[in-house]
């Protein structure tokens, strides 16, 4: 007995708190305090991966940075930009069909001579040699121009490919938020289960302690190694997700997939939840999905318009001023009669025709026929879509709201978690606790600080989606 070496009872508790009291004291609170784009509990890692030091630091983005990088990648809403772009050519074409062309005509006619007139062998020509050369202006004066309906048609047409832009463009700052703060949330994660894991370990620290000084059983000090090999396990799947995250994120921000960057931890800075009928007004002003549906069904009166003026006869004008002659001049010699002299050449001819449709075996009310019924469906598709934000807008503001209201609870549970586990830290090393009781306080203070995270994210995510119907606020 006097060679054996024993820890005195009253020692072995002393160990236990200070251990276990020091590592619950700067957890939580280090969890819940996170530098902006910096993941708590990665400093060693970080350090151990640094760059050499002439390496440019890695760009650190906040979301908006995030957003503006995904508009100028993102191939899907550059597709949009695209077909906006074109309907706005097809504007600017429609609006300048309505007006007046002008031209110019150059031409050369020679013609075989037959030797006994002047005029050549060929009726329709005034001479062996006649020239054209023309200024030409031409007008249609169709019942579409003289109403500019076809103007019209083509300013919805780029109303609903400017709306669809901004569908696109709303859609997509969803699908960044998404990943930007799965990234942000992943990095929490992982910096909890790191700190669930030094937990762990002091746990096996102490538990061996006390059972060297007879206080707890060997059972205590098995449970806390597969405490601590869970926590291992935990941590690892951490940083796949994280890795993961950063990779799909990557995809949307960078051309060349760079996975060298930072992101902003801003989930604490969540803009708050406007009252309903705010939200309701914003969203009659400024959706645009229900603008898409109003122009669409403007476009389809319109081309029911258009093709009832298919029965309505068009003008068309012709104005060619310029020489006709067989000489080039303001005043040439005719070839049939040339004792005439010189005579003014430069002059000008106007042709005004009118066509009046009589029969095409049903063709124009055929086409009336698909204007009136693509312009039902365009109704019906308005009438969907008001009943499709309807439902959109009230249920993406429950979700932010009831999102909000649970982050308030979770964020008291997890306060509530740290203290538990702060009082059975306590206890065990009192002997009042057994370490099952341990294990579950430090297991349910990950999962509460988890819970808050998550909640955190999916406001969020609520906020985004309900922006979708309204707009940014």
């Amino acid at each position: 007995m006097m060679g054996a070496s024993v820890i005195p009872t009253g020692f072995g508790k002393t160990c236990a708190m200070a251990g276990l009291l020091a590592a619950v004291s700067g957890a939580f609170a280090q969890s819940l305090s996170v530098i902006p784009g910096q993941v708590p509990g990665q400093q060693g890692a970080q350090t151990r991966l640094a760059q050499p030091a002439a390496a440019p630091a890695p760009p650190t983005l906040t979301l908006k940075d995030a957003l503006a990088r995904a508009l100028m990648y993102e191939p899907q809403f550059l597709g949009t930009v695209d077909a906006t772009e074109l309907a706005r050519q097809d504007t600017i074409q429609a609006r300048a069909a309505a007006k007046p062309s002008a031209g110019l005509r150059s031409e050369y006619l020679n013609t075989q001579g037959n030797g006994q007139w002047p005029t050549g062998r060929y009726v329709e020509n005034d001479g062996v040699h006649v020239y054209h050369e023309w200024a030409v202006f031409h007008q249609d004066l169709s019942p579409g121009i003289l109403m500019g309906t076809p103007v019209q048609r083509a300013r919805a047409a780029e109303a609903v490919a400017r709306a669809k832009q901004e569908v696109a463009r709303r859609g997509l700052t969803v699908t960044v938020t998404r990943a930007y703060y799965t990234l942000v949330n992943a990095q929490r994660r992982y910096a909890t289960a790191q700190l669930a894991l030094e937990q762990a370990e002091r746990y096996v620290t102490i538990s061996q302690n006390l059972e060297r000084g007879g206080e707890v059983a060997h059972s205590d000090v098995v449970k806390a190694q597969i405490q601590d090999n869970a926590q291992q396990i935990a941590l690892r799947e951490a940083q796949l997700v994280m890795e993961n995250g950063r990779l799909d994120l990557a995809v949307l921000l960078f051309p060349n997939f760079d996975q060298n960057f930072q992101v902003v931890d801003d989930l604490n800075l969540a803009s708050p939840l406007p009252v309903f009928a705010e939200i309701e007004a914003m969203a009659r002003r400024e959706n645009p999905d229900l603008r898409a549906a109003q122009e669409t069904l403007r476009g389809a009166n319109l081309d029911v318009t258009l093709a009832r003026q298919a029965y309505l006869p068009t003008l068309t004008v012709d104005v060619l001023y310029g020489l006709e002659a067989n000489q080039i001049g303001w005043s040439t010699v005719n070839v049939e009669e040339p004792e005439k002299g010189r005579v003014p050449s430069v002059g000008y001819f106007m042709t005004i025709s009118a066509a009046i449709p009589v029969w095409d075996w049903g063709t124009r009310r055929s086409r009336v026929r698909q204007a009136e019924i693509r312009r039902s469906q365009a109704n019906l598709d308005l009438t969907v879509t008001q009943r499709e934000i309807e439902r959109n807008l009230n249920g993406f503001y429950n979700e932010a709201r009831a999102a909000r209201e649970e982050m308030d609870l979770l964020r008291s549970g997890a306060d509530l978690a740290a203290e538990n586990l702060r009082l059975n830290t306590l206890r065990y090393a009192a002997g009042e606790a057994t370490i099952l009781e341990l294990v579950d306080a430090q297991n349910t203070l990950t999962q509460a600080r988890n819970a808050y995270d998550d909640s955190q994210v999916r406001y969020r995510l609520a906020l985004a989606n309900l922006q979708t119907v309204t707009g940014s606020f």
